[in-house]
This record gives C-alpha cells, sequence and structure tokens, in this order.
C-alpha cells in the first residue's frame, strides 16, 4: 500500500506542503532530528546568514536521507523551527531551491521561536520519511 497525500477539495493545494498523508501500516519510519547550519567539524556556518544555515541545514537533512536510503521525495512531514526575527521568505527560497518541480510535497508546520538551543542558531528542520 503506497503513502496517499490528501489535498480535499475546497481546501487550498500547494505545490510545497501537503494537507495530510496516510501512512500505510507496514511503512518503516525514519524519525530525522532538527538539523541546523552545522558543518562536519560541529561548527555553525554563517552566523547570522538564515540562507546558508537554511542551506547547511538542508544539506546534512539529505545525508541522512541517503544514509537510510531515501531522498526527499520520501518526506511525509518537515517541522521547521526558526528565530521569530528572520526572514522567512529567504529560508523558503533555500528550500525550494533544493525541493526544486518535486510532486507529492510532505505537511509541514513551523514555529517562531525568541530563540534555538545555540544563539548562533537561526533555523532548525526535523522531519519524518518513510523509507522506500
Amino acid at each position: 500500500m503506497p503513502v496517499t497525500r490528501l489535498n480535499p477539495e475546497g481546501m487550498y493545494r500547494s505545490p510545497v506542503f501537503s494537507q495530510g498523508i496516510i501512512l500505510p501500516a507496514n511503512a518503516r519510519i525514519l524519525l530525522i532530528g532538527g538539523q541546523n547550519g552545522v558543518n562536519a567539524l560541529g561548527e555553525v556556518v554563517a552566523r547570522g546568514d538564515v540562507v546558508r544555515q537554511t542551506e547547511q541545514a538542508l544539506v546534512n537533512l539529505q545525508k541522512v536521507l541517503e544514509a537510510a536510503g531515501a531522498g526527499l521525495e520520501d518526506l511525509v512531514k518537515v517541522t521547521i523551527i526558526m528565530q521569530q526575527d528572520i526572514d522567512l521568505t529567504a529560508a523558503f527560497g533555500a528550500w525550494m531551491a533544493v525541493w526544486g518541480q518535486r510532486t507529492n510535497p510532505p505537511t509541514v508546520s513551523a514555529f517562531r521561536v525568541p530563540s534555538l538551543s545555540n544563539p548562533d542558531f537561526l533555523i532548525e528542520i526535523d522531519a519524518q520519511a518513510v523509507l522506500p
């Protein structure tokens, strides 16, 4: 049984997120912890630059997906946590550069918070994927 994405009639249909997703009973689910703008050495990249930090967080997210044998198209849930004063449009542009023209987007939730676990973090992205 495949993953079913729901975008009911009478609701906004977005190319970026689905309104709901039904997972098959036998799905293997990958939970991806919050990814930040941190490189392989544990260093925060581009302090103060939400675009570069978003790009790095997405590189990290994709590495976890690849390690599990999955890709962006297998995402079913993405949560974005960002400092309350960042430019969401800039971060969204970085996401769209990675997502591209793929169909069947995940569900998405976003939160603005006063700060993240490290004061230099501007954004954190966690996700769930169904493994192929």
